[in-house]
């Protein structure tokens, strides 16, 4: 099957870092789907996993965390899918990734794809919606049902895609929300995504929420930069409020206060914990990417899909990793359809 990976860790500009392959079919074990996989969307993890480092791999490496395609084998203790089905998912960081033809997922880890999205449109979704879903709903002791709680949330790094999707979930749990962004692009992509307020990343974020009627807020969802932003939200959160982090810091943390004044409750979400750790409750995953793809469908949440490209090779994937490392991309990227 094609597939394309890496066996060295290069810079993306070397036509090496990441290469077409030819590889053997994969054979589903237990619990495992093989998807047909019609089109990926890149993340900042697959950057960070493919960048430059004094390593080979003994075998190519397929990278590769977010895909939807069409079911073709199950394994024998396979329940929820069958072959034809349209699947869409995160998948697994322990296991090859979906930059291949065909994928094995254990089939806790797919959801149906939504009817009304495209495969790309879907593919863009399962990784950041996982995260946002887990660190709000899971992590943190909020209710996605609330309709209308009362608090406020400040996103931090609005427009990315976690970012994006985070902002739909907050608004229809009832949040308040505030999205930061600096450029007229993003800014507008925020509010698209439903925030009520964008405020300057660039500028004292204090005063500016200060303006908006929030000299305080209970959460914040800081998906940009641990180390840069830790002494302003400690600044900015009300007492007994929430911190959301995904990005590990440079260095230690001063956890002192205000954070241990104020009872602030801090939160780490990393969606592959569950399938690293093979979880009694991996099945979450199943019924989150369930759940958001009825809301999917009727209408509620869209996805955060702004740009296609294909076919699904190494140039056109190379090309993604360039625009990822930019830091300038909005919302998701994608790749859709395999070389003739």
């Amino acid at each position: 099957m094609r597939a394309v990976g890496l066996t060295r860790y290069l810079p993306i500009d070397d036509p090496q870092s990441l290469q077409d392959l030819e590889l053997p079919m994969p054979e589903p074990g237990e619990f495992d789907l093989r998807v047909r996989v019609e089109a990926v969307s890149v993340n900042p993890v697959d950057a960070k996993l493919r960048a430059p480092k004094d390593q080979v791999e003994p075998q190519p490496r397929v990278l590769g965390f977010d895909a939807a395609g069409v079911v073709e084998a199950v394994g024998p203790g396979v329940t929820l899918f069958q072959p034809g089905d349209e699947v869409y998912y995160a998948g697994d960081v322990t296991r090859p990734g979906s930059n291949a033809r065909y994928q094995l997922v254990d089939e806790r880890l797919a959801g149906a794809k939504p009817t009304t999205l495209d495969f790309a449109e879907a593919a863009a979704l399962p990784l950041t919606t996982i995260t946002a879903w887990e660190l709000l709903f899971e992590r943190m002791p909020f209710d996605f049902d609330a309709e209308d709680n009362g608090r406020s949330l400040l996103v931090i790094g609005g427009a990315g895609g976690v970012g994006s999707i985070a902002i739909q979930l907050a608004r229809h749990a009832g949040f308040r929300v505030v999205a930061t962004a600096s450029r007229p692009q993003t800014r507008d992509w925020c509010l698209a995504m439903g925030a009520q307020h964008v405020v300057d990343h660039r500028q004292p974020l204090g005063p500016q929420l200060q303006a908006l009627g929030l000299p305080e807020v209970d959460v914040v969802l800081n998906l940009a930069d641990t180390d840069l932003y830790w002494d302003t939200i400690g600044q900015l959160l009300a007492p007994q409020g929430h911190v959301g982090l995904i990005v590990e810091p440079a260095g230690p943390l001063r956890i002192g206060d205000p954070y241990k004044a104020k009872c602030i409750g801090m939160h780490w979400e990393f969606m592959f914990a569950r399938p690293r750790f093979r979880t009694a409750d991996m099945i979450c995953h199943h019924r989150i990417l369930n759940r958001v793809g009825s809301l999917v469908e009727a209408g509620e949440l869209k996805t955060t899909l702004t740009e296609v490209l294909g076919p699904i090779d190494a140039a056109t994937l190379r090309e993604a990793h360039r625009r990822l490392e930019s830091g300038t991309t909005i919302g998701k990227l994608a790749l859709a359809g395999w070389p003739a």
